[in-house]
């Protein structure tokens, strides 16, 4: 039994669940019960902009980390309580680096535990909301973007005149207080970052990721990504610490590559892409081409890729976008170039002679589109029963935030193989990927809030009758699109973690149409 202990980027399901789903507690007869994955209780984890309480989250680590096998640790979480918090607090340096100086007291208390951890770079989105940002990206989000973009470009030589009269303008126009306070809180997490790499330099670290959450070429976060990566390195840490696009999958990458360290394995795995552009396409949120952050989520869950398919111990179908890429809920008005410029023809029937005939595991990476599945390949998939012979799937939120899951999946099948968790994960990917993020969410934000009087942003909490209506339309969804002669889905709970529409929050059961029954997620 391998015990780890694993303190979360936040409390939502994706970061505080997925991990957890993924490991088999124990229960039925093809059960492995092999690793025990101990986590905070939710109640310690905080509620979106309020913060996690990070003492008692620091206390509970010190208790499970002396007899645990391994650490799974959101330097996020332990310092500011969270993602969210992350964007907002007032900490200084100097606090910081009293609070990271914790961290040595495990390695003294445990010496062989493995210590793996991640701490993002701060993103910046293109749009004004305070959704998830301060207050005041209300009105300035747009502009701090632009200004940082072009502040990049300035800096890089590489702005036009328009570029340096469009910058002179916006240094006049955004109030001082306000760049002051989001530019300081930046350098701050910066400097965390490279405080962050003096313990994987010493040892303490074992391994780190410092994901890039929602990237783009230029901008703020590309210029603290190049500060961090000139750090790495200094330190001569490119082969200890990743830097990629992601978040909310990291929990689940790191999980999968804890696991293949203790067993000793290093699985292969070989892509296989809808299209000759997708591995050069630069997803939406992102900032390089698919293939070269194809290649670190490989790597970050312990695996290599390979090119030939005869050694491989999984094959990788990705179903990738084209440019310019589209928005999953926009998928019923498909553009010329989606509908020539990749086959997903082909594409099944490589993935069903892999599965049927080479019997070699498969995992679908279905990123053809930003937040949400294609729904095109699941009915392919349903046509062809592949859904529940897969050994990964998942096609939510960015396009690295799926194939760090779907990735982390297909590591525990090739060590598990095709047990009850892994059906149920399937299960939940399916209806919360393609029924939740391509559909319902989409039609219950257009036709149902506005009746009720709320909106995207807002519902009436966490249980409260939209997540009733969300669960109504999941199911049907799930009658219409899933099931089949041999296999029943159930959703067993639906909330709204957020108390809005952009994530929901699902157990979902499958069951063997006259088998020995199902386990809960």
């Amino acid at each position: 039994m391998y015990k780890i202990a694993y303190i979360p980027l936040d409390e939502r399901p994706c970061n505080y669940d997925f991990p957890s789903l993924l490991w088999d507690r124990g229960t039925g007869p093809s059960s492995h019960g092999e690793v025990n994955l101990v986590r905070p209780d939710l109640s310690l984890m905080g509620d979106k902009k309020t913060p996690g309480n990070t003492e008692k989250i620091w206390e509970w680590l010190f208790e499970e980390a002396v007899d645990a096998d391994g650490l799974i640790l959101s330097i996020d979480t332990l310092l500011y309580g969270g993602i969210i918090p992350s964007r907002l607090h007032h900490l200084t340096l100097d606090e910081c680096r009293d609070v990271l100086a914790r961290l040595s007291r495990i390695k003294e208390v445990n010496p062989e535990v493995k210590i793996y951890a991640f701490n993002l770079i701060m993103r910046c989105p293109k749009y004004s909301s305070s959704d998830e940002e301060p207050d005041y990206y209300e009105d300035w989000g747009s502009e701090i973007f632009q200004y940082g973009r072009l502040h990049h470009l300035l800096s890089a030589n590489l702005a036009s005149e328009e570029d340096e009269k469009q910058y002179e303008e916006l240094e006049q126009q955004l109030p001082k207080e306000v760049v002051d306070d989001y530019l300081s809180r930046r350098k701050v997490n910066v400097e965390v970052n490279k405080l962050a790499l003096e313990y994987v330099n010493n040892g303490t670290i074992d391994f780190m990721i410092i994901p890039q959450d929602d990237s783009a070429p230029y901008g703020w976060t590309a210029i603290d990504q190049q500060e961090v990566r000139g750090a790495i390195a200094t330190h001569h840490l490119e082969l200890d610490v990743y830097m990629y696009p992601g978040a909310d999958e990291v929990g689940c990458t790191m999980l999968a590559r804890m696991l293949n360290n203790f067993k000793g394995k290093r699985p292969l795995v070989y892509p296989v892409f809808s299209s000759t552009q997708g591995p050069s396409v630069t997803p939406l949120y992102e900032d390089r081409p698919l293939m070269e952050t194809l290649k670190y989520q490989i790597l970050a869950a312990g695996g290599l890729m390979t090119s030939s398919l005869a050694e491989a111990d999984l094959a990788l179908f990705l179903n990738s976008p084209v440019e310019p890429m589209m928005e999953a809920a926009y998928q019923d008005s498909l553009s010329t170039k989606y509908q020539v410029n990749r086959n997903l023809i082909d594409f099944v029937e490589q993935l069903e002679f892999t599965v049927k005939e080479r019997n070699i595991p498969c995992v679908v990476a279905d990123v053809a589109f930003a937040n949400g599945s294609d729904l095109g390949l699941l009915k392919l998939l349903k046509r062809k029963n592949l859904l529940f012979k897969l050994a990964g799937y998942a096609g939510w939120n960015t396009s690295s935030n799926t194939l760090g899951t779907c990735i982390a999946q297909g590591m525990f099948y090739h060590v598990y193989g095709n047990t009850q968790t892994h059906k149920d994960f399937l299960a939940l990917r399916y209806v919360e990927d393609a029924g939740y993020c391509s559909t319902v969410r989409k039609n219950v934000t257009n036709n149902i809030l506005p009746e009720l009087g709320y909106d995207y942003f807002l519902v009436d909490g966490k249980r409260g009758k939209v997540s009733e209506i969300v669960q109504e339309q999941l199911t049907a969804f799930i009658k219409e699109n899933l099931i089949d002669e041999e296999n029943e889905l159930r959703i067993a709970d639906c909330h709204m973690p957020w108390s809005r529409m952009f994530e929901v929050g699902l157990k979902v059961e499958h069951i063997r149409v006259g088998g020995t029954g199902s386990s809960s997620l």
